[in-house]
């Protein structure tokens, strides 16, 4: 890519997590402009390592070193295993939106995206829909987010994963390609025929040993085998015994000894095959003399958030299930109303007082319902797209008001439609512009806690599949203990202190003091009326500032605790 690449050495590396060593010691390099593979059975510590390499994570013990320095995360790139790009949207707007947000980029963002797309092969893809590109595309499109901003190193956690043969060969044709430009590639591989195509091969035994370092042409040798495939399992066979209590002797075969990679450091000896113990390695790898360019750190918050908004914005226009969920909602409440109630419950002379409380509720409801929906998918899609920009530029606190500058206004669009055609079809009674104007305040509150609830669930499940599964197992306890169906001073002291956490409740109740619901049919010839009225006790009597203290106060602990959990989930480079 235009620079020589960086120098990589691991130095006694260890790594224990949740309290079980998953890296033991382990010492190797990965030179300049060559294609390093990480390979071992499945728990072996491979995406561990290649991680700790990057500088992701730091080491429990031991050092890594890039150039001589410490690892510096803007400077790389990393490509996790999972789909880096949103699929909803077209490959080179995609493209730009992710080289806007790690900018400022020398040529500038277009020239930037054709020049990463030109690199790989993807010019014809650059208008087609990232979904509808083939494996091997997608797994290309993923690696030009990475070269967008001209990276030295370059880490890929299982490139090859799920392709098939033809595009594997293909895309590890491309890594070399890119390596031969200067790019120092590390990635992980479970795949046999992978090995052969890389210039050098770490293979990690089940305990996190090096088991072998050095060139993959020495590797059936070293182990005694026929095959690649066969390696794992001699591997697998010799278990932790492998290389034991000492660091791993680095295999060349004679052929390729011009090539000389050593150890760096850690090492005990370099030995060819056959050959004497050399001398011991010097204690600190000499440091690239190619000067780096200054690496780039997060953005402007301000800058971060226009980015992200448009982004959100152009997903949402796109994306078929969301914009279904948008439209579809206010239309399913609506139409439950029709459905559900009379005209004139709200009447005087002949009230429906039982009515008037359950289309409140179903109010309050659908703003609640209409919020829930629009968060639940909006963060669990696209977590490993939020999880590798946050390894170097993106601030939890732009990504969250991004989605809340979006999605805000078209809920205030869904209440406000709500209301009128609620009027219009007299479900609610004849008032004055205040009152429509609280009403839809406490809704649009009711509105925006939900959609906080909403992208907190979405931010801590793992897929679409889980947000979908706790749509029900979040709206029924609002439906039970909002005090609609069962009047809160009529619940067992369990309820009614669980009604107390239900947005529901205080939306609901403000709606009611918002219509005067609990003196409304004091004096009217209804005989239901005051009794079924009096159930409710003071539910409906106090202000509805302060259902709209609660609803604002909900929606910020539930904001907080979505950027605390993204935070973890999704944390910076070295932690």
């Amino acid at each position: 890519m235009g620079e020589h690449g960086v120098r990589v050495v691991a130095c006694g590396v260890g790594r224990t997590l949740g309290g079980r060593t998953v890296l033991r010691d382990v010492s190797l390099v990965a030179e300049a402009g060559e294609v390093s593979a990480i390979a071992g059975s499945s728990g072996s510590g491979k995406t561990t390592l290649l991680d700790t390499l990057a500088g992701i994570r730091l080491p429990s013990a031991g050092d890594v070193r890039h150039d001589g320095g410490r690892p510096d995360a803007y400077g790389l790139g990393y490509v996790p295993q999972d789909d880096i790009l949103h699929r909803a949207l077209p490959l080179a707007h995609s493209l730009r939106y992710a080289a806007a947000l790690r900018g400022p980029v020398v040529e500038g963002v277009d020239a930037a995206v054709a020049r990463t797309l030109a690199a790989l092969g993807l010019t014809g893809c650059a208008g087609r829909r990232v979904g509808a590109l083939s494996g091997g595309e997608r797994k290309r499109a993923s690696i030009a987010v990475e070269l967008l901003t001209r990276p030295r190193v370059l880490f890929l956690d299982e490139p090859t994963s799920g392709l098939d043969p033809a595009a594997a060969a293909e895309l590890l044709a491309v890594l070399r390609e890119l390596a031969r430009a200067g790019t120092t590639v590390v990635l992980t591989t479970h795949a046999p025929a992978d090995l052969t195509r890389c210039d050098r091969v770490a293979f990690l035994a089940p305990d996190g040993r090096l088991a072998y370092v050095g060139h993959p042409r020495a590797m059936r040798a070293h182990f005694g085998v026929e095959t690649e495939a066969d390696v794992y399992a001699a591997v697998a066979a010799r278990g932790a015994s492998v290389d034991a209590g000492r660091e791993p002797e680095l295999i060349l075969e004679p052929e390729v000894g011009a090539l000389e990679p050593e150890l760096g450091v850690g090492a005990d000896t370099v030995r060819e095959p056959g050959g004497e113990p050399g001398a011991e390695p010097e204690a600190e790898p000499k440091a690239d003399s190619t000067p780096r360019r200054p690496a780039a750190g997060p953005g402007p918050a301000l800058r971060q958030w226009a980015i992200l908004a448009r982004r959100d914005l152009e997903l949402l226009t796109r994306d078929r299930l969301t914009a279904a969920m948008l439209i579809g909602s206010p239309l399913v409440i609506v139409a439950m109303f029709a459905t559900l109630f009379r005209p004139g419950a709200f009447d005087a002379f002949e009230p429906s007082p039982s009515g008037a409380a359950m289309i409140l509720f179903w109010i309050a409801f659908g703003g609640f319902f209409f919020g829930l929906t629009y968060g639940l998918l909006q963060i669990c899609v696209e977590l490993p797209i939020v999880r590798r920009e946050r390894l170097t530029v993106l601030r939890v606190g732009p990504y969250l008001a991004a989605k809340f500058t979006v999605l805000l206004p078209i809920l205030a669009l869904a209440d406000l439609l709500l209301l009128a055609v609620l009027r219009a079809m007299d479900r609610l009674p004849a008032e004055s512009w205040g009152v429509y104007g609280s009403l839809l305040v406490t809704l649009l509150l009711a509105s925006t806690a939900a959609l906080a609830l909403g992208l907190l669930t979405s931010a801590a499940v793992t897929e679409v599949g889980q947000a979908t599964l706790m749509l029900p197992l979040l709206c029924f306890p609002q439906v039970l203990f909002s005090g609609a169906f069962v009047p809160v001073p009529r619940m067992p002291a369990v309820g009614h202190t669980l009604s107390y956490a239900m947005t529901n409740r205080w939306a609901f109740e403000a709606l009611g003091s918002d219509l005067d619901l609990s003196s409304r049919w004091e004096h009217s010839r209804s005989v239901l009326g005051p009794p079924l009225l009096a159930s409710y006790g003071d539910s409906f009597d106090h202000l509805p500032a302060l259902g709209w203290a609660v609803l604002a106060g909900c929606a910020v602990l539930f904001v907080a605790a979505t950027a605390a959990l993204l935070t973890r989930r999704c944390p910076r480079a070295g932690r």
